[in-house]
């Protein structure tokens, strides 16, 4: 089976993991700190927060920005649901703006149009998270100048985005945002095995995001509320978590720092012989905007059903059976049950939900041939031709 993605390790990431096993630190040492510093200089931000998944990033993200109950925080419905739970873990409502149907991203223009809404009903969101589909940015200039006009907080989840860039800016740059979000799954560009990462150029952001990775606890005298009484003493001086990154973790994702250019590059060449390969088929291929440099975590297409005689599901099936491990991001969030039971419905986002009954991510990795892709090319013409 290929499969839609997966990672690539090497001796470099191998030896780099057995260097930490062998000292004195498997965590809360010093790799995790040299990891931020890496990821943030090839970003260009001032601050990196190193956590144990994206979720938990998204999370101690929402809560450093004050988001609680009886606050908004609004995303896009073609998502995983983390990026709309994080605010239901901070008490807050959540809802969703709808998608530009070329892009797949958060639309700017459904996204005023439902800002301008909300102010006269007195419900703007604190909190707005675009998410970076399939590695693509979303327009950040036009979100950025919204939330200076409506007041509200951005977070960008770029899931699937390092390595990418908007308007030949690097996605983390937190130009045009407060946090920027990664993903390091093996699935994703690069992999910690587990983890992800928060990203800012706020001082007191940073500092807030990672007192609440580590229960609250603080040994830092700044932070304390009364003198230390011991070299031992710590306080917790808030209700924070146990989402911390290990060494063993930071370690493979500094060694797989050294390869993401190159990683980037060779998606772009899949990226360009599927674009060739598949012009001919009755599909849409993913569409990219001329100020987005996607880092190409996804190669999503929808295909035209008015032109082939099958259902999706069974392009699907047949896409499998043929040994392709195709895969479908996302099913829209707002039609998950737990998300049905709040008040949303099928219909509430009709571009998402259009773009899900059509939808199919093919496979693409970094250690993809050209022989897989022509297996993938192969099995997909003789499904829908």
């Amino acid at each position: 089976m290929i499969p839609y993605g997966c990672q690539d390790i090497n001796s470099d990431d191998l030896d780099a993991v057995v260097q930490v096993l062998k000292s004195d630190f498997l965590t809360q040492g010093p790799v995790v700190p040299q990891f931020e510093k890496v990821v943030t200089s090839y970003c260009g931000s001032k601050y990196g927060v190193a956590t144990n998944s994206a979720t938990s990033a998204l999370h101690v993200a929402c809560l450093s920005l004050g988001l609680g109950k009886g606050d908004y925080l609004w995303t896009s419905p073609i998502t995983f649901v983390a990026s709309a739970n994080c605010g239901i873990y901070c008490g807050a409502k959540v809802d969703f703006v709808d998608i530009d149907p070329k892009t797949y991203n958060l639309s700017p223009q459904a996204l005023e149009e439902k800002l301008m809404q909300a102010e006269k009903n007195n419900k703007l969101p604190k909190v707005i998270i675009p998410v970076h589909f399939a590695g693509q940015s979303c327009d950040m200039e036009k979100i950025h100048n919204l939330s200076k006009k409506y007041g509200f907080r951005v977070i960008e989840d770029a899931s699937h985005a390092i390595g990418g860039k908007y308007k030949n800016q690097p996605i983390g740059s937190c130009k045009y945002s407060d946090i920027t979000i990664f993903s390091f799954h093996p699935v994703k560009i690069i992999t910690t095995g587990e983890g992800g990462m928060a990203l800012t150029n706020s001082s007191e952001l940073a500092k807030k995001m990672r007192l609440l990775r580590s229960h609250g606890i603080t040994r830092d005298k700044e932070l304390m509320i009364k003198d230390s009484e011991g070299s031992w003493y710590y306080q917790q001086i808030d209700l924070g978590y146990n989402y911390r990154m290990t060494d063993i973790h930071a370690a493979l994702g500094m060694s797989q720092m050294k390869r993401i250019d190159d990683f980037i590059n060779h998606r772009h060449n899949i990226n360009q012989y599927y674009n060739k390969k598949l012009s001919d088929l009755p599909i849409v291929t993913p569409f990219q905007s001329k100020n987005s440099y996607s880092a190409l975590h996804l190669y999503p297409i929808k295909i035209k059903y008015d032109l082939v005689k099958k259902k999706h599901k069974q392009v699907f099936d047949e896409m499998r059976a043929r040994n392709i491990g195709v895969n479908l991001h996302y099913i829209p969030v707002h039609t998950q049950p737990y998300y049905k039971n709040m008040g949303f419905k099928q219909g509430d986002f009709p571009h998402a939900e259009s773009y899900y009954s059509s939808a199919m991510s093919l496979p693409i990795f970094n250690t993809m041939t050209i022989s897989q892709q022509n297996e993938v090319i192969s099995a997909l013409v003789g499904v829908l031709m």
